[in-house]
């Protein structure tokens, strides 16, 4: 899988977060074209965006959402260099994270 990124800035109080998800998301419906058979499903379930600790967000995911996925979102608080951590789980088990500071 290729390199997760993540750009976290703060203004006025208000922080925003880019972030984009290197993973497959395959819904479990398309078809190899070699083979005919269909390509298992794996998709993120589930994602959380701590900042210090403290959880702003959790979203649900699932086969709909389309390949290496790209998040933008905004919450209150946050300060340069406050840790932001962004951890994700699969149908398959697989756990990944990524951790950038706000700039």
């Amino acid at each position: 899988m290729a390199k997760h990124r993540a750009r976290a800035t703060s203004k006025s109080g208000i922080t925003t977060v880019k972030a984009i998800i290197s993973h497959p998301m395959e819904t479990g419906f398309r078809k190899n074209k070699a083979t005919g058979k269909k390509v298992p499903a794996h998709f993120i379930q589930e994602l959380t965006v701590k900042h210090n600790g403290k959880t702003v967000l959790t979203a649900l995911f699932g086969p709909a959402v389309s390949k290496n996925p790209l998040l933008h979102f905004t919450f209150k608080g946050g300060k340069s260099g406050d840790k932001i951590n962004i951890s994700w789980n699969d149908n398959k088990d697989m756990k990944d994270s990524l951790t950038t500071a706000i700039r």
